[in-house]
């Protein structure tokens, strides 16, 4: 499995653990904080991919332009 599906799937485990709130506060601390170093992981991640993927836009003309995924505005 990928690293991000495996980052993933730890976050959402330490959500559902938190959520449950049957933890002692030392560990819910240290949970928490182990949830927010994967985000910030992910969320590099999720950018570093869409940076790196395009479109195709058919134009008016029938002819095939690749452009960036996400496209600041001007």
């Amino acid at each position: 499995m990928p690293k991000f599906e495996e980052g993933l799937r730890k976050l959402e485990d330490i959500v559902s653990t938190l959520d449950q709130g049957e933890v002692a506060l030392d560990e819910a601390l240290s949970l928490f904080k182990e949830g927010l170093l994967l985000t910030k992981e992910l969320s590099k991640a999720l950018d570093d991919i869409e940076r790196k993927v395009d479109i195709l836009v058919k134009k008016d003309d029938g002819s095939v332009e690749r452009k960036p995924f996400l496209q600041e505005e001007a």
